[in-house]
C-alpha cells in the first residue's frame, strides 16, 4: 500500500544509483492503492522481492513480517521498503528489528506509516500511530537521512544502516495505541477483542439508524 505522499517521498529520496544492481525487498507489498515498485524497478535492481501475508498484486512471496529474518537471514538486502505497514503490526518491535537486521551495512530503509489523527483502518488489524519523535527514537541506532510529516496524518522516514549499527533496545518504549487511546508498551489480546466488539456494535447501530432514516424518508 502506498498513498500519493509515500510515492512522492520515494521518488525524491531513492536515486537510480541507490537501486541499480541492488537487492530490494518490500514488506507489506500488496498493491491495493499504489506501490513504489514500478518506480524502483525502473532503476534496474538486481532483484525485487515483494512479501505480504496473502497473495495479491505485487506479492512474490507469502511471508509474515515477523518471519522475514528467519526466512532471508541477516544483511540480505541493500534496500528495505515498508509502506503503510507498521501501524498494522501487533509486535512492532520484532518487525522493526527484522527490518534493521535484514538490511545490509550501508543499506537503505524506507518506511511510511500513520500518525495520530488517522482513523482506524483494519487490514486486517490496526494497532499503532507513529510520530516524528517516535521515529527519531526507534531509528536512533541508524543514520536518519530524511524524516518528514505526511500531511495525511502520517510520517515518512529514510535511514541508512551504518557500520557502527548496534540494535537499540526498545523493550520499554511506549507507542500510541489507537485501540486504547493512549501510549502503552503492549496491547493485550483482550484489548483487541474488546475493540473488535465495539466496532461490531457501532456498525450495528449505524445500520439501525440508517434503516430508521429510510423508513422516515
Amino acid at each position: 500500500m502506498c498513498n500519493a505522499y509515500c510515492t512522492l517521498f520515494g521518488a525524491i529520496n531513492l536515486d537510480p544509483e541507490d537501486v541499480k544492481g541492488k537487492r530490494v525487498i518490500e514488506i507489506g507489498s500488496c498493491d491495493t492503492n499504489g506501490s513504489l515498485r514500478p518506480l524502483v524497478e525502473s532503476y534496474y535492481p538486481a532483484e525485487y522481492i515483494g512479501v505480504d501475508i496473502a497473495d495479491g498484486p505485487g506479492v512474490d512471496m507469502i511471508c509474515k513480517a515477523e518471519d522475514i529474518l528467519d526466512r532471508f537471514g541477516k544483511e540480505s538486502f541493500d534496500i528495505v521498503i515498508s509502506t503503510e505497514l507498521l501501524e498494522h503490526i501487533w509486535d512492532w518491535r520484532k518487525v522493526v528489528g527484522n527490518i534493521k537486521n535484514i538490511c545490509k551495512e550501508g543499506g537503505i530503509i524506507l518506511i511510511t506509516t500513520r500518525s495520530y489523527g488517522h482513523p482506524y483502518h483494519g487490514h486486517p488489524y490496526d494497532f499503532w500511530r507513529y510520530e516524528l519523535e517516535d521515529m527519531k527514537h526507534i531509528f536512533s541506532d541508524c543514520l536518519i537521512e530524511k524524516l518528514e510529516k505526511d500531511p495525511a496524518n502520517g510520517v515518512l522516514v529514510e535511514v541508512k544502516k551504518t557500520r557502527e549499527f548496534e540494535e537499540k533496545d526498545l523493550a520499554d518504549y511506549k507507542l500510541y495505541s489507537i485501540l486504547l487511546n493512549k501510549r502503552v508498551k503492549e496491547i493485550a489480546e483482550k484489548d483487541i477483542k474488546k475493540y473488535s466488539k465495539r466496532l461490531i456494535l457501532m456498525g450495528k447501530i449505524r445500520n439501525f439508524l440508517s434503516s430508521i432514516k429510510r423508513l422516515l424518508s
